[in-house]
């Protein structure tokens, strides 16, 4: 296995020592030498996997003191950061959020891309609807997701704005987890294929106020959904 894989293997093996509890804010990381061994691997590995916590601000470097374990509202990364929500009971408070996240983000961006999507944004946008439906009809979740996510990547990178689909990347990669929980349900999938259609069509218009309200209108049908069928509030 190459070192990078085995570096990514130990950092997710120490983040989820410390979601779970094992390693609380505060605490000393163990050595690189005790790591190593722990995961059978090397000393220059076992370093590449702190500096990796440390680049997401996970754990802090002390000269000649150690790695310390940060609190999680230091971390910066946020998929970091929902695990360790997640874990401690939070996982209904972070689906919001990231709902919240998404509404921020893809509703400016839909009216960004309103007048800027080009024909073949269009088509696009009209060939993953379709592929949407057949796996609605077919009951295939996981072509379903694949083919929503990537309607929304056009839409993203349709914004014109190159920052925003580098934003929005963290936030796709928890709904890619998390999708094919809520559209396992038919009614789901039936309310989401009819906003799309909404999108599309003030897309094909090119109409920027038109595309915002739209975007709106499926950010809210997701949260009563996510209320109504995986929440059940």
């Amino acid at each position: 296995m190459p070192r990078e894989s085995l570096v990514s293997v130990v950092a997710n093996g120490l983040l989820s020592r410390m979601v779970s509890g094992d390693l609380p804010a505060g605490t000393l990381l163990p050595s690189e030498l005790v790591i190593g061994e722990e995961y059978e691997v090397s000393r220059l590995t076992a370093r590449e996997a702190i500096k990796q916590l440390a680049a997401m601000n996970v754990v802090r470097t002390e000269r000649g003191r150690g790695s310390f374990v940060n609190e999680v509202d230091r971390w910066t990364s946020i998929e970091a950061v929902a695990r360790a929500a997640t874990a401690s009971g939070g996982a209904r408070a972070m689906s919001l959020q990231v709902l919240e996240m998404r509404r921020m983000i893809e509703v400016g961006a839909a009216e960004l891309a309103g007048p800027r999507v080009t024909d073949e944004d269009v088509a696009a946008l009209r060939a993953h609807l379709d592929a949407m439906r057949a796996a609605h009809h077919s009951s295939d979740v996981d072509s379903f997701v694949e083919h929503d996510l990537a309607f929304h990547d056009v839409l993203l990178h349709a914004s014109g704005n190159l920052l925003v689909p580098v934003m929005f990347d963290p936030v796709r990669r928890l709904l890619a987890e998390t999708r094919l929980e809520t559209s396992e349900v038919p009614e789901i999938q039936a309310h989401a294929l009819v906003h799309h259609e909404n999108v599309l069509v003030a897309a094909e218009a090119r109409d920027a106020e038109a595309c915002r309200a739209a975007m709106a209108g499926h950010m809210q049908q997701t949260l009563d959904d996510l209320h109504t069928y995986v929440l059940k509030d």
